[in-house]
């Protein structure tokens, strides 16, 4: 909480570079209400973040159409993302209370600038989590995620050597947009960032497209899994859920998943939807046994061929990087990302898809450079590259959202929401909320779950 202080007065100190191309810093229309807030006065239901580990659904006012190729969606459907426990730890910098969360969401259109193209009011649409102007250098090449013009944060060039894209409801850090977790939601370069949903993909199923199925889809094809392979998945949610399904679809001949602690039951989960991987809890090995050495037991003494990290490195697992963590000596664990260099063969390949903000220590580069370990983050998922291949996958049964859906639950609940997915609790995988513009719940769906006592 003190680091992200200190990064927004930095912020405020330093300025930004000035070379966005669309407006940045305006996270709740309520903030200002002449120069954001549609003029109609009406408001909405948004859930906000308040504080380290306080979110808190608000009324705040509608937005409006700011810039000509504006979209201002009704959204139908949102869900929350493990990455969006990040937000609420503190553990990403630069938020300020009142900022709207949420980058998983679709809608339908309400609205929209003069010069959006291709688009008319009530076309079903899922938005892409980063915000494209889709004319750069990155844009061009589909890389949507690293967008030259939708961030200007200069703290983020300075941290990184470069920026990524502008991101929904991710903090200033990411250039400070409202999210979607809400009943309204502006859509910056809506013709570039806004997908088509058909008839036949309802919208527990196209949400998706929007983060999880891309970035899952991305963890595996970006770290090169390929036939025959056998791959070690850290982290049983819906990302390392779906990247197992996907590493099977690119010619995995064995996927084994690792977890334990609070969400070893996500073992269980998974497995009942796909009987064929391999499990392994971490809270129940062996004395004297390890991740790396089990899965060398599992895997012909050598290993997997290729780890994919899907949990993050805000998860200290020892007291050390507890406390290094805590008292600022790091922001991130290496933990994680060293058992999988350990645990890979000689010349294997490890991808990291958990989000990572910071630095670490004690990472183990003896190990990565002696063995010949592939080690290559694989960077906030460029959706616009994957999300037409993606959907027609949907659309061929090639793949199933509906197998990570666990619950539906009520936009008024989200506060209550978010503290039972970050206990792990109720057996949350993933969920979709509902808005007072959703449609009722598609044929083979969870209905409503209320947690409101």
């Amino acid at each position: 909480m003190a680091m992200s202080q200190s990064a927004n007065v930095l912020e405020k100190a330093i300025g930004h570079t000035g070379d966005a191309t669309t407006e940045q810093n305006e996270t709740n229309p309520g903030r200002d209400r002449e120069k954001y807030a549609d003029p109609s006065g009406e408001k909405m239901k948004a859930l906000v973040w308040m504080g380290k580990n306080d979110v808190q659904v608000v009324e705040t006012h509608k937005p409006k159409v700011i810039e000509d190729r504006d979209v201002i969606l009704k959204v139908t459907g949102s869900t929350i993302c493990g990455s969006d426990l990040h937000l609420l730890h503190g553990a990403v910098v630069e938020m300020q209370k009142g900022d709207i969360l949420g980058h998983e969401f679709c809608g339908k259109i309400d609205s929209m600038g003069p010069g959006v193209k291709g688009f008319k009011e009530g076309d079903r649409v899922v938005a892409s989590f980063q915000i494209a102007c889709g004319e750069c250098f990155y844009c061009q090449k589909k890389l949507s995620s690293q967008c030259e013009r939708t961030n200007d944060n200069k703290i983020e060039n300075i941290m990184y050597g470069g920026r990524t894209a502008g991101m929904f409801g991710y903090s200033h850090f990411t250039g400070g947009f409202a999210g979607g977790q809400a009943e309204y939601v502006r859509v910056p370069y809506g013709d570039v960032n806004l997908l088509k949903l058909p008839d036949d993909v309802p919208d527990e199923q196209g949400l998706f497209l929007s983060d999880v199925i891309s970035t899952s889809w991305n963890c595996v094809v970006d770290t090169g899994v390929s036939e025959g392979d056998v791959v070690a998945v850290w982290g049983a949610g819906p990302i390392g859920q779906m990247a197992a399904e996907m590493s099977f679809t690119n010619g995995a001949s064995r996927v084994i998943l690792i977890d334990g602690g609070a969400g070893a039951w996500r073992l269980d989960f998974v497995k009942e939807r796909m009987p064929k991987i391999e499990t392994l809890n971490f809270s129940n090995l062996p004395k004297g046994e390890s991740v790396t050495s089990e899965l060398k037991k599992m895997v012909d003494g050598r290993g997997p061929d290729v780890a994919l990290e899907c949990v993050a490195g805000e998860y200290a697992k020892g007291w050390g990087h507890y406390f290094e963590m805590m008292l600022g000596m790091e922001t991130d664990t290496s933990e994680i990302v060293n058992e999988m260099i350990t645990s890979v063969r000689n010349f294997g390949k490890c991808g990291i898809t958990g989000v990572y903000v910071g630095f670490t220590n004690h990472f183990n580069i003896g190990s990565l450079m002696e063995r010949g370990i592939k080690l290559m983050g694989n960077g906030q998922a460029p959706v616009h590259l994957y999300w037409e291949k993606l959907l027609k996958m949907i659309q061929e049964g090639k793949t199933n959202p509906y197998q990570m859906l666990s619950h539906r639950v009520l936009m008024e609940e989200m506060d209550l929401v978010y503290d039972i997915f970050d206990k792990r609790g109720e057996n949350m995988q993933k969920v979709f909320v509902q808005t007072k513009f959703s449609d009722p719940p598609a044929p083979g769906t969870p209905e409503v779950t209320s947690f409101r006592k």
